[in-house]
Order: structure tokens, then sequence, then C-alpha cells
């Protein structure tokens, strides 16, 4: 296997990447592909052939101010074929009040017919679930594609634990890429804070003390973590929706999977035996390269952290049997 980064321009120039659903996710998730420059060809396919060719327009005018790509779209599924990696964005909304799992039923059914539709043109490819709610359907994904399930994995909590830095490095008082923390678990309200191995630099959290420096006692990580998992749902409630955080996030992750990156990530993919945790998708830290989800993280877990994380999986278990999963 190739060590990260060593796909050079040329061969970077030579992948494609689908981008499924050309709402507020997908057209951001699109953007943020372009301006990093994450692939040679960013497709977009969507049912709504006038939305998406009206997206692929508004991208192309952009092309000189950003790295060379080719960026196209329909609403013919012919669009998506010989893809490297497919992100799939498509589904029903998050309404306000509404939870992500609530979502579950419309998404699922969604997926079973999307998805083995998207890989009888690209049969290679890896599938990237950022339909909500992202674990239910990133396990219905990997039932109705038939796929290795290291190929098939979610957006998980990727996004969260975004978040979680932000909060963190904003109340100790130093950049957000110097904070060292994950959220784990469903994403969504049972997601839980790996605060056992949180970090700001080299030194532990729980150990966090420089003079005139905020502690980060237990009622604060309370705090941080109830803002965590309400992010979304404030969100919503200002504006309808989130996408452009998350569109930063895909984009992220799909340049660990095209630039083959071995890059740790809280991915959502199917555990197996994980601290006796199985048949189900959670987000844990997990090595993503080219081929998907190449092993996840043994990450040290507190009693609380690893209830909480069981309950996390009781809680996607659950909703994933109501819809047959």
């Amino acid at each position: 296997r190739s060590a990260p980064y060593r796909r050079g321009m040329a061969e970077l120039r030579k992948t494609k990447l689908t981008i499924v659903g050309a709402g507020s996710v997908g057209a951001t998730t699109a953007y943020a592909c372009q301006i990093r420059g994450v692939a040679g060809t960013i497709a977009i396919y969507d049912l709504n052939g006038q939305k998406t060719r009206a997206e692929v327009l508004d991208l192309n005018h952009g092309a000189a101010f950003v790295p060379s790509s080719d960026v196209i779209g329909s609403d013919d599924i012919e669009v998506t074929a010989k893809s490297d990696l497919i992100v799939i964005t498509a589904g029903a909304k998050q309404k306000p009040g509404q939870t992500r799992l609530d979502l579950a039923g419309a998404n699922v059914a969604i997926t079973k017919k999307l998805v083995p539709a998207l890989l009888e043109h690209s049969p290679n490819a890896v599938i990237l679930m950022v339909t909500n709610p992202a674990d239910v359907v990133t396990m219905a994904a990997q039932k109705f594609s038939g796929l290795p399930r290291h190929r098939v994995f979610g957006s998980g909590t990727v996004l969260d634990t975004a978040r979680l830095r932000y909060l963190l490095a904003e109340h100790v008082g130093v950049a957000t890429g110097n904070v060292h923390a994950y959220i784990a678990g469903e994403h969504g309200d049972s997601e839980i804070a790996l605060w056992s191995s949180a970090s700001v630099g080299a030194v532990p959290l729980k150990d966090w003390a420089p003079p005139g420096k905020p502690s980060i006692d237990a009622e604060t990580r309370r705090q941080i973590h109830g803002q965590v998992v309400n992010a979304a749902y404030d969100i919503i409630q200002g504006k309808g929706a989130t996408w452009y955080a998350i569109g930063l996030a895909v984009a992220r992750i799909a340049e660990a999977v095209l630039r083959d990156e071995d890059r740790v990530l809280s991915v959502s993919s199917w555990l197996d035996d994980y601290n006796g945790i199985s048949d189900v998708c959670l987000s844990v830290p997990s090595v993503v390269n080219s081929s998907g989800v190449q092993y996840y993280l043994d990450v040290p877990l507190s009693s609380s952290e690893l209830a909480g994380l069981r309950a996390s999986a009781d809680e996607v278990r659950a909703v994933a049997r109501s819809v047959g999963i």
C-alpha cells in the first residue's frame, strides 16, 4: 500500500468523486472539495436536473480561482460512472424538533434503492454516507451494497469532534488545531465525549492547569458536551439546516480517501467486538485511507465512557432493527 500523501498531483488528477444530492449539504460539499482540490473530477448527481445544472454552472464559474478540477453533473446516474468515492447526502431533511433518528425510515428506503444502482456504475467505489441518521443509514448501505464493510462507512462524528475541539479551544485559549479530543458513538443525542484520552498540546486534559487559565472541571465538561450535542438543533432553529461545517468535514474525509492519507478520523463503521460492542455502526477514532476504514483504534475508555458507548450502540441498534436493518 502507498504511504500517506504518496499520490502526486498527476495521480490525484485521475480520481473521481461523486456527490449524490444537490441540496445544501451536497452543493456545499462540492464547493469545499473544489476549493481544496480534492479530486480531478467532481460529479454531482440529483434527480432535480435543473438544480444540478445550476450548481455545476455556478461552481465552474469559479474555476479560475481554485485548483484545477472538472465539475460535472446530471440527473442521469451515468454521470456517476467509474467513481473512486461516492458521497451520499441525498435524503429527507431534519426539521425543527426532529431528531436524526426520526429520519431513519424514509432515508433507509432511499438508501436501499440508491446504493445498488450507484454500484452498478462504480463497482470499485468506496461509499461514504452523510445522510442522517448517519449510523443507521450506514448500516443500511452496508446491507444493500454487499461490499466489504471497510468500503462503506459514514461521516459519523467527524463534525461533532470538530465542534468539541472548537469549544475546548475557545475555553482554554489555544488554537483549535492544538486540541486533541474525540466525540464517539452515535452521530446524535447519545454521542459521548472521550475525555479520558483528550489533550491540549501534549498535556492531558485532566492535567490542564496553566497559571491564569480556566480549568476544565466536570461541570465545564458537561456544559461543553451539551453544546456539542445541541449544536445542530440550534443551527436548524436559526436557519433551517446545517451545511457549511458538514461540507468542510466531508471534504476532509474525502481527502483522506482520495489522497490515501491513513488519517485518524471519528467516522462511523461496523464494529466487531470493539470493547464488547458488535453488530452496529458507531463512530470511534479510525484510520481512513483509499480502502475506506482500514482499522479502528483501541482508545482508552473510562468505565463511564464505555457505558455511554454501549448505551449509544443499543440506541442505534434498536432503531436499525425497527426499520428492518
